[in-house]
């Protein structure tokens, strides 16, 4: 099966001081040595810098610039990245039609939209609620937490 690792999760793994590291270290390792294919995809990296770079204060990692970078070249040398393509946005505006998605969500749909165009099974999340009304959308994704994977 092939998963998408949501940014929940990234931020996790790059923060040992997180309460929900080792279960996000877990998880990924897990579903590794299962042989699952973990992916990622630009979304991830560019919420990741977002959190990563974002002052303590305000719910980020509070990480410099240039470590944040360090950090999410070693998750693409871990998980292959999934490219952006043309097809990515008409699925994604789909999903926010048909779903009614406004604010952050809006984040969420394009993951889902991305899991859609490449035929990604599984999104691997701490925000299971963030994704289940749009994981009924054909073809249909699960939503798996790495609390209970």
């Amino acid at each position: 099966m092939a998963y998408l690792l949501d940014t929940s999760i990234l931020g996790r793994l790059a923060n040992s001081a997180d309460a929900s590291h080792s279960i996000a270290t877990l998880a990924v390792t897990k579903l590794h040595d299962r042989g699952e294919l973990l992916h990622i995809c630009p979304q991830d990296l560019i919420e990741f810098r977002n959190v990563a770079t974002r002052p303590r204060a305000n719910n980020g990692l509070g990480l410099d610039g240039s470590v944040a970078e360090t950090i999410a070249a070693q998750f693409e040398s871990l998980f292959p990245l999934l490219p952006e393509g043309p097809d990515i946005f008409p699925v994604w505006k789909t999903l926010v039609r048909d779903h009614a998605v406004h604010g952050k969500q809006v984040h969420d749909a394009r993951l889902v939209a991305v899991c859609h165009v490449y035929r990604i099974s599984h999104v691997l999340t701490f925000n299971v609620s963030h994704f289940t009304r749009l994981s009924t959308t054909e073809p249909g994704l699960v939503v798996e937490s790495p609390i209970t994977s």
